[in-house]
């Protein structure tokens, strides 16, 4: 059984227990079945914004694997694991800027602003999602984001960031690893700034 301890956020759909937690090492197996042999997203296993493109190229799924593995086991937690029942079905990476480099980059939609500097801690982001296939519609990003707010107050931030992007037709698009812009606009998240249309900036004061 999985001990999701005191700090797990508690859901209720129907008699299903949802639970949502910081990803520690000792969950390594339930992240790994969650992201299954493929690692989600082509291989990526979560490091697309963690590693230079250069390296990213260099890389494949294995390796990927082993980067987030070492990650998760240096810690702090570098996100929020949501169970249902016993079982992992939902993923949001969340934390300070400074863990994830790649989403700072100018050129990136993602980039921060002036009042909300990358090498200030207390300013977070949530930058990826990963949902189980089978469990998708049943509202697990909003579930994750409510938690990830509090987890985030909780650990000191100030400002908790995201770069969603605005609803698809398709509920496919990989670029919804972002984020839907109606979870963050459902969750208090404004927009302060859109440098590309249809992907904004979007910031929670906490």
């Amino acid at each position: 059984m999985i001990k999701h301890g005191a700090s797990a956020h508690k859901h209720r759909r129907g008699s299903v227990a949802i639970s949502i937690v910081p990803l520690t090492p000792q969950l390594w197996p339930a992240f790994e079945d969650l992201f299954g042999k493929q690692g989600a997203c082509y291989g990526c296993w979560c490091t697309h914004f963690r590693l230079p493109p250069a390296v990213r190229r260099e890389n494949d799924r294995r390796r990927n694997k082993d980067h987030i593995r070492e990650r998760i086991e240096a810690g702090p937690p570098p996100g929020l694991l949501l169970f249902d029942g016993e079982r992992a079905d939902g993923w949001m990476q969340i934390g300070p800027r400074l863990d994830v480099p790649e989403w700072n980059n100018r050129g990136r939609v993602s980039a921060p602003l002036e009042d909300a500097p990358a090498d200030d801690p207390a300013v977070w982001a949530i930058s990826c999602f990963f949902v189980r296939a089978s469990a998708r519609g049943r509202g697990h990003t909003h579930a994750l984001v409510e938690a990830g707010i509090a987890y985030a107050r909780a650990q000191g931030a100030r400002l908790l960031e995201a770069c969603p992007m605005r609803q698809s037709k398709d509920s496919r698009s990989i670029g919804l690893f972002a984020g839907s812009q109606r979870v963050f606009d459902r969750a208090g998240f404004v927009t302060v700034a859109e440098r590309k249309p249809g992907r904004p900036l979007m910031r929670r004061v906490l």
